[in-house]
């Protein structure tokens, strides 16, 4: 492994890829990091059982996706916010009716707060079709696969030696200066006392479907550190 200031960077094969994916983790969790953060990356992070072009991709698109807008947290559609729209807009008009005109002042604003979230969640689903399409199909063959929230930022990137030989950059920075500190030490101590490394591994994984046909780490326990 290899430490800077950009973050914990592994050169390797797809079995060392996905080990340093746990190392991280498992140093992460050492320091009490939990939360959605954690959770968003320890979903994302390479698996043995993976393939790159497939499952890190499609992760990949998923998290680089527009996030929901409020409509869509809360479950409506575009069509019905259009709906509740113009019924608080003919309510407007019989509070106007009924000489209160506060009362359709606030009816009236609430009409434009919904149009104004239908628009956002019809726009933002538009945006995410042709992002997941241009990323799979465009971005994937131009950039490495990324993840980025506010604990950790990391990219993989392939690259081909001679005919047969493939190898992996996987690079992961922590991204709070003090917690990062931590993690590197950890890691430290990974080196130092952990003699066996076992990463997950699914007891029925085809070698030929591991990423890009590269075989995963023959093993049939789960993810664990133990001493010797």
């Amino acid at each position: 492994m290899e430490e800077s200031v950009s973050g914990f960077k592994v050169r390797g094969t797809w079995g060392d890829v996905v080990e340093h994916g746990e190392r991280i983790t498992r140093a992460l969790r050492d320091a009490g990091v939990d939360g959605e953060a954690f959770e968003e990356w320890d979903e994302w992070r390479p698996k043995s059982h993976e393939r790159l072009g497939e499952d890190v991709s499609k992760k990949t698109a998923a998290q680089a996706s527009v996030a929901e807008g409020e409509g869509e947290k809360a479950g409506k559609a575009p069509d019905e916010d259009l709906q509740t729209a113009g019924e608080r807009l003919s309510e407007s008009y019989e509070h106007v009716e009924e000489g209160d005109s506060d009362g359709a002042v606030e009816r009236w604003s609430e009409s434009l707060g919904y149009v104004a979230r239908a628009a956002d969640s019809a726009g933002r689903r538009a945006l995410r079709r042709v992002e997941n399409t241009v990323y799979q199909r465009v971005m994937t063959q131009l950039a490495p696969y990324y993840f980025d929230n506010e604990l950790v930022s990391a990219n993989i990137q392939k690259s081909t030696r001679g005919e047969d030989e493939v190898s992996f950059i996987f690079e992961v920075n922590v991204n709070d200066d003090d917690l990062k500190a931590e993690v590197s030490d950890r890691l430290g101590e990974f080196d130092d006392e952990v003699t066996r490394w076992h990463v997950d591994t699914e007891k029925q994984t085809e070698t030929v479907e591991a990423a890009e046909g590269v075989e995963p780490p023959q093993s049939e326990d789960r993810s664990r550190s133990t001493t010797n």
